[in-house]
């Protein structure tokens, strides 16, 4: 059973950014929505700019009704007479107003949350800030991703934080872990037998984790010219996925148990092979307001993961995402392998387990069956459980569920750095000998390349 929070302080630096208008200001209003905020809560956007409390809380109200819930889904009177904005910036000389609209609130001894919805060169001096100006004991610590752009600044972030921070009081953020459908993962493989006893390389032949999107970066073109989707996407989002369907079962789904053994398989990853990495760049990328002239940055990349421990060696892991794409899915499939006998003749990947992550999840399975007649004749067929659709659900949008986990202390569905240190590790030859990104159109699949990775067959979506 859930906790009550005590008074809680909920700080939100980079309030009036993209990341904050788009997911975390609407999670924050679901909970509310929801009544799974703390009886007693404040929330302090934290910026540059001098922005009056009223004015602020009218950029909340457009923030809603353009990505929702609408402001009349829920207590909005009641929720933004809460909001308040601290102004001046905040760095290690100076705090801005933010101490003193903390204090005339519901002061330093409630429990601080602190949301870095900032980009990550702004890690450091803002963590640096929080333990110079007393914000930081006792505290809770939400990083955005990446955490870190590279090994080595990896290392040096992690050092920082941990000058500042216990380790208990930080959440590195993934919102792939606060999927329904993720979370799904661990119950239909744990819950039921007929998939347990399939999970490993005697019955799996691949594993695709793919996230084509057909969105833009127009919105965040800094940020992303500076990122790319390896740093975007495949570090963060599709290798923690991909954890999440290798691990070990976990001795309970507590928090540690659950934690460690993810982090434990992401340590058995082989490093990336830069000859088995695919990268790509969309047409009319360079054309972008906001990217560098010449950019080379990567807007797509796939590439094939090996697990070298006894339960996966030999399985491929492809992994593929991309951005202006010819569609938008989130899907993780488990391609089963086709029985040699005694049937001869049979179809390559027909035998799929697939997790589609979008939404409340769905699962599928696809299996051959035999075609009513008096002939022996073999063709598809498939069966779909909507994970929606199952009586009294309760589903709440990742950034929501996240963020109410960050308020109650749960650190289940958030990233450790001993599995951070190895991701880093695992994609460091990728960054160290990085493929030139190919042109892909608009509308595509991504590079023609990337159907090599998945001989001798073939990427289930799209080609």
């Amino acid at each position: 059973m859930a906790k009550t929070p005590g008074p809680t302080v909920f700080v939100l630096f980079g309030a009036t950014g993209d990341l904050a208008r788009r997911m975390v200001l609407p999670a924050f209003y679901t909970l509310a929505i929801e009544g799974l905020l703390p009886p007693d809560w404040v929330l302090i956007g934290n910026g540059r700019g001098d922005v009056s409390h009223e004015d602020f809380r009218g950029r909340v109200r457009e923030a809603l009704e353009e990505f929702g819930p609408a402001p009349s889904k829920g207590p909005w009177k009641e929720f933004s007479s809460r909001l308040h904005f601290a102004g001046g910036g905040f760095d290690t000389d100076n705090p801005g107003s933010l101490l003193d609209v903390i204090d005339s609130s519901l002061g330093r001894s409630s429990q601080l949350v602190h949301y870095l919805a900032i980009p990550p060169v702004a890690f450091e001096e803002t963590t640096k800030a929080l333990g110079e100006h007393g914000l930081a004991a006792g505290s809770r610590v939400v990083f955005e991703k990446p955490f870190g752009t590279s090994p080595s600044s990896f290392r040096s972030l992690n050092r920082l934080v941990h000058r500042v921070l216990d380790e208990e009081q930080v959440y590195r953020i993934d919102h792939f872990l606060g999927k329904e459908a993720t979370q799904n993962l661990h119950v239909a493989r744990f819950a039921n037998e007929a998939f347990a006893a399939l999970w490993n390389r005697e019955h799996i032949e691949s594993v695709q984790i793919d996230v084509p999107e057909t969105l833009g970066i127009e919105q965040r073109a800094g940020f992303y010219d500076a990122t790319g989707a390896v740093l975007d996407m495949l570090v963060t989002h599709l290798f923690q996925v991909a954890a999440e369907v290798a691990m070990e079962p976990p001795a309970s789904l507590e928090s540690a148990d659950l934690q460690a053994a993810r982090e434990r398989v992401i340590r058995a990853f082989r490093p990336l092979d830069p000859a088995e990495v695919v990268l790509g760049q969309h047409a009319g990328y360079k054309q972008i307001k906001g990217v560098e002239r010449g950019s080379a940055t990567d807007t797509y990349v796939a590439a094939k993961l090996w697990i070298d421990n006894p339960r996966w060696r030999g399985v491929p892991f492809l992994l593929r995402t991309g951005k202006r794409m010819a569609g938008s899915r989130q899907v993780v499939s488990l391609v089963l392998r086709t029985p040699d006998r005694p049937l001869s003749g049979l179809p390559p990947q027909a035998n799929v387990l697939t997790f589609d992550l979008a939404g409340n999840g769905t699962i599928d399975q696809s299996l051959l069956v035999k075609r009513p007649g008096v002939a022996l004749d073999v063709e598809p067929g498939s069966v779909r459980l909507p994970l929606g659709d199952l009586p009294d659900g309760e589903p709440l949008p990742p950034y929501a569920r996240l963020i109410h986990d960050v308020l109650q202390g749960d650190r289940a569905l958030f990233t450790r750095p001993d599995g951070l240190s190895a991701t880093w590790k695992t994609v460091g030859p990728l960054l160290e000998n990085r493929p030139k990104p190919a042109s892909y159109a608009q509308g595509s699949w991504g590079p023609a390349a990337a159907r090599k990775l998945a001989a001798p067959h073939r990427w289930l979506l799209g080609q």
